[in-house]
């Protein structure tokens, strides 16, 4: 019989299967682009770009992350909604053998909420004021559990790895299609292979920011699963979560402030979508579908 504890392993030992898919996807293009280009100081440079923005990505991404969202810091000692927020966080926390995170709180009426830092010593936890005012308390606790597992599993250093690894890929792929337009020497002196080479690298230069998005996107869903698994672990109650999200995606505002690249940190989708995705667009989005959700959740009570 399927549990919460099947779902949270298994979720989580798909996730690290993806990621290191994923870094060897990018040392595959890279590898391609330089054989192709005739020269490796294509692939030394792929590797630098790739350490020097995973670093600066490893100290920052929350603060611009925070910046993007408008969210405001809450202290301890705030008083109403902030006070009953903070209690239910450091319950969690104490349960759970975290340490507090920083707490943030975006004002906007569309109840939603995420989870970003390098570490559990560095999190930030943020929901929205529409969430707040929306949700009951043990729907509250089914959200914030959530985020703290994504805090727990050190899913949000690798929601942030991913992203920009992402990035990355599509800037070697557009850095390389420049170069295979520009470039004019020894084109008539090339062999069959090399050319054949050239033609791989130029599809693949194509191709491969479509299949990083795809991954990307593959990976941002496992995490939810497993967040959904384990945060109801947490409070023991699925069915505080399993409502909240019946609340937070059927609740017809979106999200103000979001963009492409922070979408998927949220618990549900920030973006409202009245018509149900096909496959084609199932494959692109940053979110299970919530019905799925719901009825894992369900399902293991």
């Amino acid at each position: 019989m399927s549990t919460l504890y099947n779902h949270s392993d298994t979720n989580r030992r798909k996730t690290w299967f993806l990621m290191a898919g994923f870094l060897v996807f990018i040392i595959i293009v890279g590898y391609i682009f330089s054989v192709a280009m005739d020269d490796t100081t294509f692939l030394y440079i792929a590797v630098g770009f790739s350490f020097i923005m995973n670093f600066f990505a490893y100290f920052n991404s929350h603060k611009m992350v925070l910046a993007m969202s408008g969210a405001k810091e809450i202290k301890r000692e705030s008083s109403g909604q902030s006070k009953e927020l903070y209690r239910i966080v450091e319950n969690l926390c104490i349960t759970a053998g975290l340490p507090v995170p920083k707490l943030y709180i975006i004002d906007d009426p569309s109840p939603n909420a995420f989870a970003t830092g390098r570490d559990p010593k560095h999190a930030v936890v943020a929901v929205t004021s529409g969430l707040l005012s929306k949700l009951e308390k043990n729907e509250l606790e089914g959200v914030i559990a959530h985020e703290l597992s994504h805090v727990g599993n050190r899913d949000i250093l690798l929601a942030t790895m991913v992203t920009v690894l992402v990035g990355l890929v599509v800037l070697l792929a557009d850095w390389f299609r420049r170069w295979a337009f520009f470039s004019r020497g020894g084109d008539n002196n090339k062999g069959q292979l090399q050319i054949i080479i050239m033609i791989v690298a130029i599809v693949l230069s194509i191709l491969a920011p479509f299949f990083a998005y795809m991954m990307q996107f593959a990976i941002s869903r496992k995490r939810e699963f497993s967040a959904d698994a384990d945060g109801a672990l947490l409070t023991r109650y699925p069915e505080g979560l399993a409502s909240a999200l019946e609340k937070i995606s059927g609740d017809p505002n979106p999200l103000k402030r979001h963009n492409r690249a922070t979408a998927h940190l949220f618990i549900s989708s920030p973006v409202k979508k009245k018509n149900k995705p096909g496959f084609f667009k199932k494959a692109f989005m940053t979110h299970p579908p919530v019905e799925e959700r719901i009825k894992r959740l369900r399902e293991s009570m």
